[in-house]
């Protein structure tokens, strides 16, 4: 069994184009929590600032994707590829949805309790274990590109001129997105914490703060409203949405 919680917030936004989901459901408000067995898939979705209904593309592209009866059977890279068909198809029916995209991240856990991820974008994934942070996802992006190249270091990604610049993503309707699918060939241990989170808080909150939060004597759901906090203390300019999970196995 996995406990599964979820967090979303509008922060200093008047909107709130983030959206998460656990299972089939989707919300683009609030927080829940509850206990869930696999299969599963838990997602965090971000709305592409600048293109028109952020907020309809995070939500429809976890409500499409939570359509999909996940099993080991499942070709995920092609179930990822049709909810993005369907939400690039929905941003041409009207000129107020015109080519809304969103990224999507998130894990899928199948009956064998394989886990896989999934990302398209710069929303992010971590895995805390035994203490320590680390990110499971990689990014789409140009500052990405250009540290995996050598020209910029670790510090110059967070303050980068074009760290916004991410490659095609969900609902593209000029280029398609190239989903990266990974199996970690392993499995969630006692006390581990898989977080999936949008960049509201991933480019405010950093891997130690994340640590000292995740290591405090508090229930999941507490710690993720500690996480939403600090990040809104650091300075965050968005939206943030949070989905983390557990097994208690």
């Amino acid at each position: 069994m996995y406990y599964c919680c979820g967090i979303t917030d509008k922060g200093v936004m008047k909107h709130n184009e983030d959206a998460f989901m656990i299972g089939k459901k989707v919300m683009s408000s609030g927080s829940v929590d509850f206990m869930m067995s696999a299969p599963l898939i838990a997602a965090v979705s971000d709305g592409v600032s600048g293109e028109n209904s952020g907020e309809l593309a995070s939500f429809k592209c976890l409500e499409f994707l939570s359509d999909l009866d996940f099993s080991s059977a499942s070709d995920l890279k092609k179930e990822v590829m049709n909810v993005h068909n369907q939400l690039s198809a929905l941003g041409t029916m009207d000129s107020s949805t015109h080519n809304m995209q969103a990224t999507l991240c998130a894990i899928a856990i199948d009956e064998n309790d394989n886990i896989y991820t999934i990302n398209v974008g710069d929303s992010r994934m971590y895995r805390y274990r035994g203490g320590d942070i680390r990110q499971i996802s990689k990014d789409q992006s140009l500052v990405q590109m250009l540290y995996d190249e050598g020209t910029i270091s670790e510090a110059e990604k967070r303050t980068h001129i074009h760290k916004n610049i991410i490659f095609p993503v969900m609902g593209n309707t000029s280029s398609k997105p190239k989903p990266d699918i990974t199996n970690l060939n392993d499995v969630m241990k006692y006390g581990d914490v898989i977080l999936i989170c949008s960049d509201g808080l991933s480019d405010y909150v950093s891997c130690t703060e994340m640590e000292d939060i995740l290591a405090l004597p508090a229930k999941l759901p507490r710690r993720l409203e500690r996480l939403v906090k600090l990040a809104i203390e650091n300075g965050s300019s968005d939206n943030i949405t949070i989905t983390a999970l557990c097994c208690y196995d």
